[in-house]
């Protein structure tokens, strides 16, 4: 299981996937993802989790979603799962997070990334009593395909 704590190896590998060799020369369309937009983005629904889809096929981007996802302090934890097919890049941007990997606790905090590649358990949640925790996903394939599972 590998974990990638690098925000440089996050934005390179979003790049790499949005922008294949040569897609801006080309005059192919693209989406500059500006972090702090999102670290400041209030909650439609205080106290609630929110999802705001970033990525979608309103942006031409067929094999990639992205997500930002808000948890509000004290929410409720997400239930533990697995994606058949999917492979997840996870950046927190704001907050403390726990990611909980195959029964493993992970701390991340603001800049760390996490990678889940397909049919590995997982959930996170906010580690925080006071602090609302923000991140951003990129996943592929785009389809949904969550499993629940007991943790």
């Amino acid at each position: 299981m590998r974990i990638l704590l690098k925000s440089t190896l996050f934005i390179f590998a979003v790049i790499s996937l949005l922008f294949p060799s040569g897609a801006l020369s080309q005059g192919k369309e693209y989406k500059i993802f500006t972090i702090d937009e999102y670290v400041k983005m209030s909650n439609p629904d205080p106290g609630k989790r929110y999802r705001l889809e970033i990525l979608t096929e309103k942006d031409n981007a067929t094999q990639m979603g992205g997500i930002v996802i808000l948890l509000p302090a004290k929410a409720p934890k997400a239930a533990y799962h697995y994606h058949r097919n999917r492979e997840s890049l996870l950046m927190v941007i704001s907050g403390q997070a726990v990611e909980v990997v195959e029964g493993k606790k992970f701390p991340l905090k603001a800049g760390q990334l996490i990678y889940i590649p397909p049919r590995v358990k997982h959930v996170i949640y906010n580690n925080s009593d006071t602090e609302d925790l923000r991140y951003m996903e990129f996943y592929t394939p785009t389809a949904r395909d969550v499993v629940e599972v007991k943790e």
